[in-house]
């Protein structure tokens, strides 16, 4: 039996570099979220720059952020609180120096937004800064009320369509990526126009995002299929922490519609989670109530809601003032509306979703892989932030940090190089794919998305992974040894391909920590304190797993 980590082999298509178009950059950057084209606006002349987006630049987890970034801007704030609670929250894992850097640097970052044209709501002058789950105190700029990814988003992807030396491929998919000699040089790409193509660069950032669509229930848009964390897998880069997603506590449920994400700042505003008898629960599980870290809500209302054995819980906007309610959240009051909804006299029905993963690619300080030649920023990344659980508001924070320090590592490594011709190594991939009849891919895309939600999800045991391996196994023998055309049955490998290492490492982690919850091993273990690491094996050899301490 083959270990449950290998894959049939390193690329998911053939390629012949005589047959295919070539392009040529200094900087390939995977990905058009914050923490990509906020990587893209470091990048100085005369380097250049190719973005490539799975979708419309504008389509990405960071657009959808509704409650805002975290950032020490009050004087009566501190760095050290906002350090202290991202350890909270973090359950043993965090790493302090990297929460230090990334909270002190924030101020910096959050003016540059301002600069690039960013408009975050004031009060009085003054920055109206919001409170959220797990912070000690109010420190959460936002914009639009709910819509700040929307307007961080707008500013940012206009500054770089303004960049001289920036293009931006939108609608492209990234097959795989390109190394040589143990160094990532590049990408395959594919769209409807170019078919495949290879892009090789100086450096590649992998700006991915992340993978909640793995799950049927769940915030993320559409393009949330973990591809980056696939990528830099099959290529050969650190995979770690890769048994936590987080689950938001509150997203709209209403049933047969899509999934909408209910931002926490509504509790940090005082609203209530109330069970199906109107009773509020939340105190008796934290003492901070609605206001306890993400993974500790999520845990209440899925036992409350098993308890009652009703499919959702409710929150309560009731007693706050009907006005200021409407215009700090405009954007949640007309989702509401369009079910009928008054967010100021009705309940809301809601229920947890997969809405953030810890897991990826290890980096440095510096955004640097364990591949040489490959960087990465933000959700695609385990950076050291975010620990076993993520405090609210740090991940928009992540992305602009990594991002830009991405950015200055490639400019002063490749300025300090001089130019540099790029050439084409001698490198192809003969893909032989076993004849089989064609597969139905969105019931077997469906069916992963079930069974991770059953098995995968806020609460996990040893049958239920090892039933979720057995399955996962048996579609990857016969979809990851397929040779595809199109990003449908690209897609479906990646998420596969994700869904393995979630559930390998989840079934090696014998304790409850942070997002991971254990029902066969509820208490945390200071043993497991540590990290669980992954590589991609060389083919036909064993796995190399790593087991870190943090």
């Amino acid at each position: 039996m083959p270990h449950p980590l290998a894959l049939p082999r390193r690329n998911l298509v053939p390629f012949d570099p005589r047959d295919l178009p070539h392009h040529f950059t200094d900087v390939l950057i995977i990905g058009g979220g914050l923490a990509g084209l906020r990587a893209a606006l470091g990048i100085v002349d005369p380097l250049r720059v190719l973005v490539v987006t799975k979708d419309e630049v504008r389509e990405s987890n960071s657009a959808y952020a509704q409650g805002g970034i975290a950032g020490v801007l009050d004087p009566e704030d501190h760095f050290e609180d906002h350090i202290a609670d991202t350890i909270a929250a973090g359950k043993g894992l965090c790493d302090p120096d990297v929460v230090a850097m990334v909270v002190r640097e924030a101020p910096e970052r959050i003016a540059e937004l301002i600069h690039w044209g960013t408009k975050f709501d004031e009060h009085e002058g003054q920055f109206a800064l919001g409170r959220e789950g797990g912070h000690s105190h109010a420190r959460i700029v936002h914009a639009l009320g709910d819509a700040t990814g929307r307007e961080v988003m707008r500013a940012v992807i206009g500054q770089a369509r303004h960049q001289a030396n920036v293009r931006i491929w939108q609608n492209s998919f990234t097959i795989d990526l390109l190394s040589h000699e143990g160094r990532c040089r590049g990408a395959i790409v594919w769209d409807k126009k170019r078919g495949p193509s290879l892009v090789w660069a100086r450096a590649v950032i992998l700006a991915t995002g992340g993978a909640g669509q793995l799950y049927r229930e769940s915030t993320n848009p559409a393009i949330a299929t973990g591809d980056g964390h696939a990528l830099a897998y099959r290529a050969g880069a650190e995979m770690r922490d890769m048994e936590f997603m987080q689950f938001h506590p509150t997203v709209l449920y209403i049933a047969g519609s899509s999934r909408h994400l209910l931002t926490e700042a509504l509790r940090g505003e005082g609203a209530y989670l109330r069970d199906r008898d109107g009773r509020r629960f939340m105190p008796e599980f934290h003492p901070l109530a609605e206001l306890a870290p993400r993974d500790d809500v999520s845990r209440a209302i899925t036992a409350t809601m098993a308890k009652s054995q009703h499919p959702c819980v409710y929150l309560d906007l009731r007693h706050l003032d009907a006005t200021a309610t409407r215009a700090r959240f405009p954007g949640i009051d007309a989702l509401c509306r369009g079910f009928d909804l008054d967010i100021t006299k009705d309940l809301i029905p809601v229920r947890p979703g997969a809405h953030y993963y810890m897991g990826g690619a290890t980096v440095d300080t510096h955004g640097r892989t364990t591949l040489p030649g490959l960087w990465a920023a933000g959700e695609v990344t385990s950076s050291g932030l975010h620990g076993a659980n993520r405090l609210a508001s740090n991940s928009l924070l992540e992305g602009l940090v990594y991002g830009a320090r991405a950015a200055e590592d490639i400019t002063r490594t490749l300025l300090d190089a001089g130019p540099t011709l790029l050439e084409v190594p001698p490198i192809s991939a003969d893909v032989r794919a076993s004849n089989r009849e064609p597969l139905d891919l969105m019931d077997i895309r469906e069916s992963l998305r079930s069974l991770m939600w059953r098995h995968v999800g806020i609460t996990r045991d040893a049958a239920g992974l090892a039933e979720a391996s057995h399955l996962v196994d048996f579609w990857c023998r016969y979809v990851l040894s397929q040779s595809f055309d199109g990003p449908a049955g690209w897609t479906l490998q990646n998420m596969l391909t994700v869904s393995r290492l979630m559930i390998a490492s989840a079934r090696d982690r014998e304790e409850s920590r942070g997002v991971h919850t254990r029902r066969d091993f509820p208490q945390t273990d200071p043993a497991w304190a540590r990290h669980i690491a992954w590589t991609r094996p060389p083919l036909n050899e064993a796995v190399d797993r790593i087991a870190q301490s943090s």
